[in-house]
């Protein structure tokens, strides 16, 4: 039993090399190039209407998040994310995806009345910034993803992007029915997100 074992791991194992161990070919990591002034400034731009929303969310002020949210929309229309087809067909797709999950849950917040359900499409639009970010080869600002482990409710966690490290957290802010502002403070950063 034990041979059989032995011979039956040896095979797997050779099989299982077979054109990808040292000698196989190695993948080549994908190759990004830089981006024109002209992206940078325009993600720079869009995410500060961003950071301004995450701000008046804080403030828990719905006219003021409607606002920033409408200066955001108008703000990515205008990031030329053309330019990222010099990369990869994949990079490209991929931006784009995360690019449209990042609208349509911005242009939903504007369509919203109550601050609970703003800040769920508010999560949505940060949860699809982070691997935009991840993609692109981001080449701004230092930024920060950051996480509330009870942003919905004690097991309902939700995370956003901050241009600093303190904690001052959207989903639960200043305002807030329960707690006021005891748990504006709440949160930690789960990465950063920096030039490479």
């Amino acid at each position: 039993m034990i041979v059989i074992l032995a011979v039956a791991g040896y095979v797997w194992y050779k099989f299982s090399n077979a054109g990808g161990g040292d000698n196989g070919p190695k993948q080549q990591p994908i190759a990004l190039k830089k981006h024109s002034d002209t992206f940078n400034i325009a993600v720079a731009n869009a995410m500060n209407a961003y950071f301004d929303m995450s701000a008046a969310f804080v403030d828990a002020d719905t006219a003021k998040v409607k606002a920033h949210a409408g200066k955001f929309i108008q703000l990515l229309d205008s990031i030329p994310l053309t330019e990222l087809k010099k990369d990869t067909a994949s990079i490209y797709e991929m931006a784009v995806s995360s690019f449209e999950g990042i609208k349509s849950n911005a242009q939903s917040i504007l369509t919203m009345t109550d601050i609970q359900e703003m800040r769920k499409d508010f999560s949505m639009v940060s949860e699809n910034l982070y691997p935009f970010f991840k993609v692109i080869n981001y080449e701004g600002e230092k930024m920060y993803w950051q996480n509330c482990p009870m942003a919905f409710g004690d097991d309902k966690e939700a995370n956003w992007v901050s241009k600093t490290s303190e904690t001052i957290n959207p989903y639960l802010g200043k305002n807030h029915p329960e707690f006021k502002a005891t748990m504006l403070h709440c949160g930690m950063v789960k990465d950063t997100i920096k030039a490479k």
